[in-house]
């Protein structure tokens, strides 16, 4: 609802016209463009513009979607699972994308600044969750929230974790990224009075089972006040940290 405060706003300011109010409140809903039928109205029902799922589509089909955005005046456009083939391609059909291989993210247009001084803390087991984490992490940047990293604080060297105390009992939110068997979410969830979001990653050895292990230990957590989203979903993680953050923010 704040694309529409917004306009009211600036209507009472005098800085557009009645009519021009009117025309972006009668603005259709979506837009038909044959392949695809973009949510021009997510903004205004979720608080956050349409997110671009990149895998399965072509370059020209992104194409399409972020320029049918970008003429909604969406100017922050996040594609997700986006390869660097792909990347390439958009940006030689002129879109601006700011690429992060790591974490398989496509940015159209500047990430904005955060809308507060609260923050989600998004902490990794091991290096090899940081992909995962980095996915999560620019989700939450790109939706206007303030991240700090805590990356390699696994439980086999307890000692890395409590060395950020701090950071994890000011947190508004915490995601807690973890392959092998996932106990990173419980130990955060032990220690902070906040949300703690577990992230399951495919990292592992073979018993692991491609990420079932962690997701199994995190969906048994015993630490209260933990939820679990799919294996590797750092884009599900990072968005719903997004809102909890801006929720507390808004009360």
């Amino acid at each position: 609802m704040n694309d529409i405060r917004q306009i009211l706003q600036e209507l009472h300011e005098n800085k557009i016209t009645v009519d021009d109010a009117y025309l972006r409140l009668r603005e259709q809903p979506f837009e038909d463009i044959g392949y695809a039928k973009v949510d021009l109205h997510r903004k205004i029902r979720q608080g956050a513009s349409e997110v671009i799922y990149g895998a399965g589509k072509t370059p020209e089909q992104i194409a399409g979607i972020i320029n049918v955005m970008r003429s909604h005046h969406q100017n922050t456009i996040l594609i997700t699972r986006l390869s660097q083939e792909s990347a390439d391609k958009l940006k030689s059909l002129g879109c601006e994308i700011d690429y992060h291989s790591d974490a398989r993210i496509g940015i159209s247009g500047k990430i904005p600044e955060p809308k507060s001084q609260k923050f989600i803390v998004i902490a990794t087991g091991g290096t090899s969750d940081i992909p995962v984490a980095e996915e999560a992490a620019l989700t939450a940047e790109v939706l206007g929230n303030r991240v700090k990293r805590l990356y390699d604080v696994g439980v086999a060297g307890l000692h890395r974790v409590l060395s950020h105390i701090d950071e994890i009992m000011s947190a508004n939110v915490i995601i807690a990224v973890a392959g092998m068997e996932g106990a990173l979410a419980s130990v955060l969830g032990g220690l902070a009075d906040c949300p703690v979001i577990a992230v399951p990653t495919s990292v592992g050895y073979g018993a692991s089972f491609g990420g079932v292990s962690a997701l199994l230990a995190m969906l048994n957590s015993c630490a209260s006040g933990v939820s679990v989203v799919n294996i590797d979903n750092g884009f599900g993680a990072g968005y719903l940290a997004g809102m909890i953050n801006q929720r507390c923010e808004n009360k």
